[in-house]
């Protein structure tokens, strides 16, 4: 019969095996590579086997290994789940969630949420990492991830967080008196426009609709950029055109440094979805967070 010490090694060997990595895997369990390696090795003398083949390039099980997981996985991620339930009784409900987050949904969704959130969960910390960059959630030790619908791995469970957005052109009034107002996407060949490089390296072909549905134009860009913010910037200051959802641009133009363009053109694309593994159980502090995204509705 297993002691509390095996209990305790059995969830880092699930972590490991997820990960196949002792960084990542201590960095979801909260400890280090080398505790984790040092905790490895004891469950490993105390059961008389060996259940991972290290080397400095690969993890992977072993057939003990292979054996042990497939008997704890589900009970192990029970009693999880249990424990996670118990959450609702308390009256401070704590603990800590890792988000992955595209750029602009950190800054128009999580934004105006975080300080209700933190005045409402004193005891749950919140780490963000704001990238455009697509990484693998669970491979990264995330517990989930935040993006625009149709990025989302197709194996996630998909929790939708806005309405879909509209996507538009701007520029500064002094670029527009300086440089004219096109008044079809095809101006905008003769025209600076910032180049937008996605989260895969690919440079985003603007997109638009009109009278014969939807059309996508490749831009040369002498300026390339791969985030809103900066973006912003350089357009407000008369570098050229920028592309990217309303709602980023709707401050600005209420401020009077933007001007939208060709808005007869713009398209819509998909909402801001949050999304996580179908294998784990859902903790708490995530639950709460979809909850009260939901209940502020910062894009409506």
């Amino acid at each position: 019969m297993p002691n509390r010490a095996d209990l305790a090694d059995f969830a880092y060997v699930l972590a490991i095996a997820r990960h196949r990595n002792f960084r990542l895997a201590g960095l979801e369990m909260g400890v280090s590579a080398s505790a984790l390696s040092h905790s490895l090795k004891a469950l490993e003398g105390r059961l008389g086997v060996r259940l991972f083949n290290r080397t400095n390039r690969s993890v992977t099980l072993t057939a003990a290994g292979e054996e042990l997981l497939a008997a704890i996985d589900a009970p192990l991620a029970a009693i999880g789940q249990a424990v996670e339930n118990l959450a609702r009784f308390r009256d401070k409900p704590a603990g800590h969630i890792r988000l992955n987050v595209v750029a602009d949904a950190a800054t128009l969704l999580l934004g105006p949420v975080m300080p209700v959130f933190l005045d409402r969960y004193p005891d749950i910390a919140v780490d963000i990492v704001a990238s455009n960059r697509l990484v693998d959630v669970v491979g990264e030790g995330f517990d989930a991830g935040i993006r625009y619908g149709g990025t989302v791995p197709e194996d996630m469970i998909v929790q939708r967080l806005s309405p879909d957005l509209r996507w538009v052109v701007a520029a500064s009034p002094g670029y527009l008196d300086r440089f004219g107002v096109p008044t079809r996407p095809e101006d905008l060949l003769h025209h600076r426009c910032l180049g937008v490089r996605l989260g895969d390296d690919r440079i985003y072909q603007w997109e638009f609709e009109g009278p014969e549905g939807e059309f996508a134009i490749a831009l040369p860009s002498r300026v390339t950029v791969n985030e809103t913010p900066t973006m912003q910037a350089m357009a407000i200051n008369g570098a050229g055109m920028m592309y990217g959802t309303e709602p980023a641009f709707a401050p600005h133009v209420a401020q009077g440094s933007l001007r939208l363009v060709l808005e007869d053109w713009s398209t819509t694309g998909p909402a801001f979805h949050l999304y996580y593994s179908s294998r784990r159980q859902v903790p708490v502090p995530l639950r709460l967070l979809l909850d009260l995204i939901r209940e502020l509705r910062p894009l409506g």
